[in-house]
C-alpha cells in the first residue's frame, strides 16, 4: 500500500448533461405559450459558450431561468455560466452569450493552494496544469481539505470536484 494518499481538485462539467439540458430547454420553448412564436434560439458552441437569441429581454430572462432549472435538475452547477452583457441582434432581437467556465486558471489555483496551506493541515498541494494535486499521509487530513474547499466554494466562483482519491 502506498504511504501517501492523494486526490485532485478540478473544475469540470459533463458536456453530455449540458447538451441534454439545452435540448430540454429548446423543447420547453416550443411548448410554452409565451415563448412558442418568439423565434428563440439556444445554441451551444462546443465546450466554450451558449448563445440565447430571442425577441425581448423578458423572454430572454425566462429562457435563462428555464436553462438554469434544467441544468440544476441534471446536477450541473450554474456557476459554470459566465453571463455576458445583453446585446441587440438583427431584426430587433436581443442576444446574450454565456461563456462556460472549465478548468482552474493559475490565479484561482494559487488562491486554492494558499487556502490549503493556511489550514495548517499536514498536506502538500501542487498545481498541475488546470488541476491541483493534494497529497498527505492521513486520509483524515485529506477529507478535512475537501470539507474546507467545499465550504469556500462560493468564494472561488467555480464548482469544484475531487477526483482520483487514493
Amino acid at each position: 500500500m502506498a504511504k501517501d494518499c492523494s486526490f485532485d481538485v478540478v473544475s469540470e462539467f459533463d458536456k453530455q448533461e449540458l447538451v441534454n439540458a439545452i435540448d430540454q430547454t429548446k423543447r420547453d420553448i416550443q411548448t410554452r405559450f409565451d415563448l412558442k412564436d418568439s423565434n428563440s434560439l439556444v445554441e451551444l458552441d462546443g465546450e466554450k459558450s451558449i448563445t440565447i437569441t430571442t425577441n425581448d429581454t423578458m423572454k430572454l430572462k425566462n429562457i435563462v431561468d428555464i436553462l438554469q432549472s434544467k441544468m440544476v435538475k441534471r446536477n450541473l452547477s450554474i456557476k459554470i455560466l459566465d453571463a455576458q452583457n445583453v446585446e441587440n441582434a438583427l431584426g430587433g432581437n436581443v442576444k446574450q452569450l454565456f461563456n462556460l467556465k472549465k478548468g482552474l486558471n493559475q490565479e484561482l489555483a494559487k488562491k486554492i493552494t494558499a487556502e490549503i496551506k493556511n489550514s495548517k493541515l499536514k498536506v502538500q498541494s501542487s498545481i498541475q496544469g488546470e488541476q491541483i494535486r493534494v497529497t498527505g499521509k492521513s486520509k483524515d487530513d485529506l477529507q478535512e481539505v475537501i470539507k474546507l474547499l467545499k465550504s469556500k466554494e462560493d468564494e472561488f466562483g467555480l464548482p469544484l470536484q475531487f477526483v482520483n482519491y487514493r
